[in-house]
């Protein structure tokens, strides 16, 4: 289960935001998607591009993630082994959350800035927006927008996305969780999806919609859901985010799901999978980080291997965690210690 909290995304946004610079204008924004327009693709050209000419340059790694604020922060503190941890996490590209604490001009601005900060480096940003009524469906994460504030509130990220190349990662455990504790609000929160994936499609973002991991729903049922929610305007759908699965099993299980799908694509998070699953969903011990996040050359339907979830952020308090999206300096350690 997903155990971002918000809060601490708020803090990676607030120095991200002064580390890249004061608001866009508008006629800067207007220029900057003028220049980026020419290469950025159709929503029927994402279905069908190699995952390179998505992927334009390999992936963003914001310069003020949660790791390099947490490594910054333990190096003044003098905690050198913990702060040589965060660190090495920090020069990998971690997927861009954004939840409910984004909005209006502060949401805009963020997605913008991170945006710039990409193509002036030639490269593509992922996203991963979190902010869907009845979030986590009462869990750690619970929280989220209304209806009607979901709606608008994707509508800003899609177009204030068009016209530049980014990725997004839509809802991570939304579709899942439709089979488990909110499963009485299934058809609202489908719907809820596949309206967040029609918009940002329409606007020529390169989108994926949840799909869950292979230790939880069967392929078929998956499949079910995803066609359900509108796969069929994505590129497709992603597995395994904070979780800790092998990459063979989830490409394996991912596999059989695309084939129910029309033969969606498909990323997985292997932030966390290095020793494979460890029997815990919750800072599993003896785990330990992935492959480092890179694009597929693309010979099958798998496009990218990502660190969506940022590793060394707790997943809540247990095994010797701290609140959930707090950082777990000692875990973070043991991950990198224990990496593959």
């Amino acid at each position: 289960m997903i155990r971002q909290r918000v809060a601490l995304l708020l803090a990676a946004a607030l120095v991200a935001t002064a580390t890249v610079g004061a608001t866009t204008t508008a006629s800067a924004a207007t220029t900057s998607a003028s220049a980026a327009g020419s290469s950025v693709l159709t929503e029927s050209q994402i279905r069908s591009a190699t995952p390179t000419a998505l992927y334009r340059g390999g992936l963003y790694r914001q310069s003020q993630s949660v790791a390099a604020i947490a490594a910054a922060r333990l190096s003044a503190q003098g905690d050198t082994a913990e702060a040589a941890a965060a660190s090495y996490i920090a020069k990998r590209p971690v997927a861009i959350w954004l939840g409910p604490n984004f909005q209006g001009a502060k949401l805009t601005d963020y997605v913008r800035q991170n945006v710039d900060a990409a193509e002036a480096a030639g490269m593509t940003p992922v996203f991963v927006t979190y902010a869907i009524p009845d979030r986590d469906c009462g869990g750690y994460s619970s929280g989220g927008l209304s209806d009607s504030e979901y709606l608008s509130w994707n509508r800003s990220i899609a177009t204030t996305l068009r016209g530049h190349r980014a990725v997004v990662l839509v809802e991570p455990d939304s579709l899942g969780q439709t089979t488990t504790g909110c499963a009485s609000i299934a058809s609202s929160r489908i719907a809820l999806v596949r309206s967040a994936v029609e918009t940002l499609a329409s606007n020529g973002v390169t989108t994926y919609l949840d799909g869950g991991n292979s230790r939880w729903l069967k392929p078929a049922e998956m499949a079910s859901l995803l066609n359900r929610a509108g796969v069929q305007y994505a590129r497709g759908f992603f597995t395994n985010v904070s979780n800790y699965i092998g990459v063979d099993d989830e490409r394996a299980y991912a596999g059989k799901v695309s084939a129910l799908t029309g033969g969606a694509h498909f990323v997985i998070d292997v932030s966390r999978n290095g020793q494979g699953y460890r029997g815990s969903w919750c800072n599993a011990p003896g785990a330990g980080l992935g492959q480092d996040p890179h694009v597929t050359s693309g010979t099958g339907r798998l496009d990218a291997l990502l660190w969506v979830k940022t590793p060394g952020s707790s997943d809540g308090t247990c095994n010797g965690g701290p609140a959930a999206g707090q950082w777990f300096a000692s875990y973070a350690r043991s991950l990198v210690a224990l990496r593959r």
